[in-house]
């Protein structure tokens, strides 16, 4: 019997494939080697790249790359009219032969060609915009933490326990201490008069914590990390500023009613540590139509995050198991023979599900939260870090629920899939008692047992 031969039907007739440098560009418009091209990586690279494409009748480009050296070429083939896509290394990395630049860009370009390469998912440019500033605050706060815990040790290695005496050394009274020694003022008495009326250890005990040996090297270092505590505070400020202009200029002017108005003024009362300036309240209610503060465990850093990273680019998710899967907060299921030989989340990093964690962290240090009984569920069975992000997952399918389809918080519908369980549980226990066949007796001590128990 004559074998056909399986042939790939084109998809894209004028397609390129680029494999991005930190140095070059290679190029390829064909699967012949000889017109593969590199080009440099400055402004004039780009332009004469483009040129390159646009005499090969390219209409269609897909780039693999890591890192962000992709980023300026991809905005400058876009301008250039050029149709783009962004493909992860895994979808290119099965080339066979030896490999080298050339050899990756020609199979780019072979794939794309065929249609077998997906594009990966891109912010719009605004939102490109609120994330840089972002994450460019995530990166003030990490060194506001590292100059704080410098100072604690600075304090700490004179003897002097201020971290033991206050919660925190770099609230109101904590500073007006540290700047009263740096003025020159060592006497732990006046020190201690200092600390505002709410703070709850007495004067005696914080005087006792300001006893130690004033050296000269560590008050030198004392004073350099309060100044850039200092600047750092001042640069998020600043950060805050950009943020809330942005996204004042681009949130819809949606009325808020007299009696949400007071909801979200009261959101705006219980902020956290290092948590925006504004009334990040409000504007997310504005910008997504819903109050995502009604979450409990639900903080203003997450909302932040979730604003500045994603905003209403979630719509382009088309399910809520599509969002998970993008934060990787579900299993990546990896079956042979029929059974499953690995279930691990996929690795990577993703601010939103950094955060969601976080709020899945908290919840699951609460007792009253609606999501506590599943948190204690999973944590019994798999541990609590599988806990933490299969809460973290519940997070995200209730967020792109609320946030696409504009509806409120459904405190609901959470206890309802509680109550689901108990009843599944009690029948399971009533199974296990009907099989050890207890007498009347043995039935009395148990549920004695189980109500002293439950007190």
């Amino acid at each position: 019997m004559e074998q056909k031969k399986l042939s790939f039907q084109v998809i894209n007739f004028h397609a390129a494939g680029i494999d991005v440098g930190s140095r070059s560009h290679v190029v390829a418009v064909d699967q012949n080697k000889e017109n593969v091209r590199s080009f440099g990586v400055y402004t004039k690279d780009h332009e004469q790249l483009i040129a390159y494409l646009t005499d090969n009748g390219i209409t269609s480009v897909a780039m693999e790359s890591t890192g962000s050296y992709w980023q300026t070429l991809f905005s400058a083939l876009q301008r250039a009219g050029f149709e783009v896509i962004l493909v992860a290394g895994s979808q290119t990395k099965n080339v066979q032969g030896r490999k080298t630049d050339v050899i990756d860009a020609i199979w780019i370009q072979k794939l794309h060609s065929l249609g077998l390469l997906s594009g990966s998912f891109l912010l719009s440019d605004i939102m490109q915009e609120l994330r840089t500033y972002y994450r460019h605050r995530q990166h003030l706060i990490e060194q506001i933490a590292k100059y704080t815990s410098k100072m604690q040790k600075t304090l700490r290695l004179m003897n002097i326990r201020l971290d033991v005496a206050i919660r925190d050394i770099t609230g109101k009274s904590g500073i007006t201490i540290i700047e009263a020694i740096l003025a020159g003022n060592h006497d732990p008495s006046q020190l201690a008069s200092l600390v505002d009326i709410r703070v709850k250890r007495t004067k005696e005990e914080i005087a006792d914590s300001l006893h130690g040996s004033w050296r000269e090297e560590l008050l030198f270092e004392l004073r350099a990390c309060l100044n850039f505590y200092k600047y750092y505070n001042e640069a998020l400020a600043e950060c805050d500023r950009a943020i809330e202009q942005l996204l004042i200029k681009y949130t819809p002017d949606v009325p808020v009613t007299q009696e949400q108005r007071k909801i979200l003024k009261g959101y705006n009362r219980k902020k956290a540590k290092n948590a925006p300036e504004f009334n990040i309240a409000k504007v997310a209610f504005q910008y997504f139509k819903t109050d995502l503060f009604a979450i409990p465990g639900i903080s203003h850093n997450t909302v932040l995050c979730l604003i500045t990273n994603l905003g209403s680019d979630i719509t382009k998710f088309p399910s809520a198991k599509a969002f998970a899967s993008w934060l990787r907060l579900v299993p990546n299921n990896k079956i042979s023979g029929g059974r499953i030989i690995s279930s691990r989340v996929k690795s990577g990093k993703n601010h939103i599900a950094i955060a969601l964690r976080h709020a899945a962290n908290s919840i699951g240090n609460q007792k009253d939260h609606d999501l506590a009984p599943f948190f204690k569920r999973i944590a019994f069975r798999k541990g609590r870090i599988a806990a933490i992000t299969a809460t973290a997952r519940k997070l995200a399918i209730i967020i792109w629920n609320m946030i696409t389809k504009k509806q409120s918080y459904n405190t609901t519908e959470v206890q309802v899939n509680n109550e689901k369980y108990q009843k599944v549980k009690l029948r399971q226990i009533q199974r296990s008692i009907s099989k050890l066949q207890l007498n009347r007796e043995d039935l009395t001590k148990l549920f004695e047992r189980a109500s002293l128990l439950a007190q």
